[in-house]
């Protein structure tokens, strides 16, 4: 269910209030919804969300990444990867934002872009096309 991309990220497709605490139980202290509130008929409220983190004792961020990878939301990632102390869990519908958005955080940091394309591959993540991203 949830994807290893280096020692401190995961990432998912949707999950559901009753995922959070498999969150939990891997280690997980903070988790990051990437999706926007009504994306998708029948998907969960950010709030669930959110109440069932807080009542595992998690921290939770929502960054909602809807028609692109904004500096903004760049930046609010790499705060919550700063911040967290242990690890993320970042969802979406498939897990492909909250990966390129941990990627683009982690270059923004000064990862190696090879290294970072390498990670996200072996997580099953095609982020290739970052090797032509410069960081602003």
């Amino acid at each position: 269910m949830f994807r290893q991309i280096d020692e401190r990220m995961l990432v998912s497709g949707q999950i559901q209030p009753g995922d959070v605490q498999a969150a939990a139980d891997a280690g997980v202290t903070m988790i990051v919804n990437n999706r926007p509130d009504g994306e998708q008929p029948g998907q969960p409220a950010g709030a669930e969300i959110e109440a069932a983190a807080r009542a595992a004792g998690l921290d939770y961020r929502h960054i909602p990444v809807a028609g692109g990878l904004s500096p903004d939301l760049v930046e609010a990632m790499g705060e919550a990867l700063d911040t967290a102390d242990g690890k993320v869990l970042g969802f979406c519908a498939a897990g492909t934002r909250s990966t390129y958005l941990w990627a683009l955080a982690r270059l923004k940091a000064g990862d190696d872009v090879e290294e970072i394309i390498g990670k996200a591959g072996g997580a099953g993540y095609d982020l290739s096309a970052l090797r032509n991203y410069r960081a602003s």
